[in-house]
């Protein structure tokens, strides 16, 4: 259609040569404008717009411009909306040839038409300034060219609502607003107005527009879940609820070294939930059971890995040699280098270079040598840790922390009979609680028997835990015993040494022979062995104390001296001599008339 019209205008164009009319005339410009039903604008004599731009001719007789091919916007290929020229320049709209009526543009020295503030998802424009005798099939004409025209409603008054069927079909028919409209070639004034064409405000506009918002936030929401459930670490797995066959399947996993540690974090919540009671206290307790076996194989794993450790340092060590006998040739050949010999040969900056290099060398192999000096001084301090630990003196350490681990082992089982007596007193009170809701004619009997027979388990108990406690109090009792019999035989064996130095020097003083020292020591060692089956026996019947056992050693060393005996005085005498504090001995005492024997 409109390449017909196009076609149509070419041929009735007329030669601008024959009207021989200057756009620059005053008068034409004037005739011009009020054939188009505009006000002349402008001074004499003065170009209002560029050659490039105004027209060379207009046709009275057609009411248009001749001698271009006119440019209509509405043309799919150009688009409504011309690209946006610069903005110094001007827009300059061209007329617009329908099939029932013409568009002029407004004089382009006039300030553009206004418009309201768009409504978001404005759809739907507001024409006024309509010829009155238009009708809906002339306005569908001009602008169904803007797009698709989904609804018209026009008013009995020179106005209407003309709604797109998408949004930027708007943006074309705001172009036309203050275009003249005039139908066909009449120049009746109810033929002719000027259209204002604004954005107008509709509930189903702004209801789609909400509609697409709201899809575009459920849009938006759920693409950020779906980039959430990826960035999200997986969730463990759900654990079972307990039975018995899911306990006997677990028992199985526990054994299995592949399962075991899914199996365990599903024991721990089972534990941990209080599923163990009475009925399934065997089966958690073989489950435990399993899971402590399955230590020795965390242990063989562990010294593989250890194994691994010593041979990955060994390796490192080797390496670490390798490479510090390297750096000690390196060294070497610097050190060559600046000998006299070959450092004359060299020039400043080589010699220079050599030194630097030298002393970079020397940093990197004192470095690798301490290193690996502080990783043999590491092995040396392990091997000295394994030679002390087999050591004699720590035999009687071994003694004492043989003593406290069984003292341990004691404390622990009394603790867990502590727990377990806890909980036979929460069941007890669970089993009251249970009682009193229940009908007390009817049961008074049973309560009774099982708080009695509940009573005599914890005595029995408490009984247990006496026992345990007193056999506890023994050990340690023993223990102190021990360390008191060790201090009072090294204190024994110096008193003794210091007898004999003190029987040697006067058996030399006294003159007696070589044998006779024989016969004095053999009579010691065996004075000193009778001694201690004296304090064997002794130690059955009870010593009173420690210091009545010195006194006793130093007589029996005393009679030592004297194979012949002596008088009770004289080594009374001799005891006051050494110790001003000691008591008068009874000529009746047990220990002395042994002695004196």
């Amino acid at each position: 259609m409109m390449a017909a019209a196009a076609d149509g205008l070419g041929s009735i164009a007329i030669d601008t040569a024959q009207l021989n009319m200057s756009v620059t005339d005053p008068t034409a410009w004037a005739t011009a404008m009020n054939n188009l039903g505009m006000v002349p604008v402008g001074l004499p004599g003065q170009q209002l717009v560029s050659d490039s731009i105004c027209v060379p001719g207009f046709d009275p007789g057609l009411n248009m411009m001749t001698g271009i091919t006119p440019i209509n916007p509405m043309i799919p290929g150009l688009g409504l909306v011309p690209p946006p020229p610069p903005t110094e320049v001007a827009v300059v709209k061209e007329i617009i040839h329908c099939k029932s009526c013409t568009l002029f543009p407004q004089n382009p020295n006039l300030p553009p038409p206004s418009t309201r503030e768009r409504p978001p998802g404005c759809k739907t424009v507001f024409v006024g300034g309509l010829p009155e005798n238009a009708t809906e099939e002339i306005i569908q004409e001009v602008f169904e060219q803007c797009g698709d025209i989904t609804a018209i409603r026009k008013s009995k008054k020179n106005f209407c609502h003309i709604r797109f069927a998408e949004e930027f079909m708007v943006d074309k028919a705001i172009y036309l607003s203050g275009y003249r409209m005039r139908l066909g070639s009449s120049t009746d004034k109810k033929d002719s107005g000027r259209l204002h064409v604004d954005f107008a405000q509709a509930r189903d506009d702004f209801y789609e527009w909400e509609c697409k918002q709201r899809m575009r936030a459920r849009e938006e929401r759920h693409r950020r879940k779906l980039e959430e459930d990826r960035l999200r670490p997986p969730s463990p797995p759900a654990i079972m609820h307990y039975s018995e066959h899911e306990a006997a399947l677990l028992a199985d996993k526990l054994k299995d070294d592949s399962k075991f540690s899914e199996a365990i974090t599903v024991l721990l919540s089972w534990i941990e939930r209080g599923e163990v009671n009475r009925r399934s206290a065997n089966q958690f307790y073989s489950m435990v059971q399993s899971a402590n076996s399955h230590v020795r194989r965390l242990m063989n794993e562990k010294a593989t890995h250890e194994q691994e450790m010593e041979e990955a340092k060994e390796n490192f060590k080797n390496a670490l040699t390798g490479i510090l006998t390297q750096f000690e040739q390196i060294v070497a050949v610097f050190n060559a280098s600046t000998r006299q010999k070959a450092w004359d040969h060299f020039s400043k900056a080589q010699r220079k270079n050599i030194d630097i290099w030298r002393k970079h060398s020397e940093e990197l192999r004192n470095a690798q040598s301490e290193q690996l000096m502080g990783i043999r001084r590491e092995e040396e301090m392990e091997m000295s840790d394994d030679e002390n630990c087999d050591s004699p003196t720590k035999k009687m350490r071994v003694d004492e922390s043989a003593l406290a681990a069984q003292a341990y082992a004691l404390k622990e089982e009394n603790d867990s009979l502590r727990w377990q007596l806890d909980a036979y007193r929460n069941e007890v009170e669970l089993l009251k609680q249970e009682k009193e809701q229940l009908f007390r004619t009817e049961e008074t009997v049973t309560k009774d028997q099982q708080l009695q027979f509940l009573q005599q388990t914890m005595q029995g108990m408490q009984q247990q835990l006496l026992t345990i406690q007193e056999e506890l109090n023994n050990k340690k009792s023993e223990l102190e015993q021990a360390k008191e019999e060790q201090s009072h035989t090294q204190a024994l064996l110096k008193v003794l040494q210091e007898q004999l130095k003190g029987t040697k020097e006067l058996v030399e003083t006294n003159g007696h022979s070589h044998e006779d020292t024989n016969e004095i020591n053999v009579l010691t060692v065996a004075l000193v062995n009778q001694d201690r089956e004296n304090n064997i026996e002794k130690r059955s019947q009870g010593l009173k104390s420690e210091k009545e056992a010195l006194l006793i050693g130093i007589i029996s060393t005393f009679l030592h001296v004297h194979p012949f005996g002596a008088n009770i005085e004289y080594l009374w005498s001799y005891m006051q001599q050494l110790d001003s504090k000691v008591n008068s001995l009874s000529p009746g005492d047990s220990h002395c008339q042994d002695l004196a024997c």
